[in-house]
């Protein structure tokens, strides 16, 4: 089973452009990282400029509207990622919980579809969805 484990820093909705976190912090982050490539759980990691360098394309009458970063509107903002395979959902929950996070911090856990799930209607209206995946 695939999660994305989605890391929500509150305050980051209104981070200048280039803002990056401290290096303290980027240094136990790296060292929660390892511990997650070592039990051979990580699948890939990154994080996320903030919105200020951002834009949005949302979809009006048909029509694309891009509107660029900062949203007014924003509550909640991604910072960044960790794609994770393991057995279940709890064990996905025990990754997070050892993550060391910042108070002002939330991860959500987002279990990923495969195709599987699917049935198979909708794997035939996917097909090669999985070639498009291969890099």
């Amino acid at each position: 089973m695939r999660f994305m484990m989605l890391m929500i820093p509150k305050g980051y909705e209104k981070a200048a452009p280039n803002t990056t976190p401290p290096a303290a912090a980027v240094e136990k982050m790296m060292k929660y990282n390892a511990e997650l490539q070592k039990a051979g759980v990580l699948l890939s990691l990154d994080g996320l400029h903030p919105l200020s360098s951002g834009a949005r394309v949302s979809f009006a009458d048909g029509k694309p509207i891009v509107t660029d970063g900062p949203y007014i509107e924003t509550k909640e903002v991604l910072g960044g990622y960790w794609m994770i395979k393991v057995n279940s959902r709890q064990e996905a929950i025990d990754w997070a919980k050892r993550c060391p996070a910042a108070q002002n911090e939330t991860i959500e856990i987002r279990q990923v579809f495969e195709m599987e799930d699917f049935p198979a209607d909708v794997q035939k209206a996917a097909k090669g969805f999985q070639e498009l995946q291969k890099k």
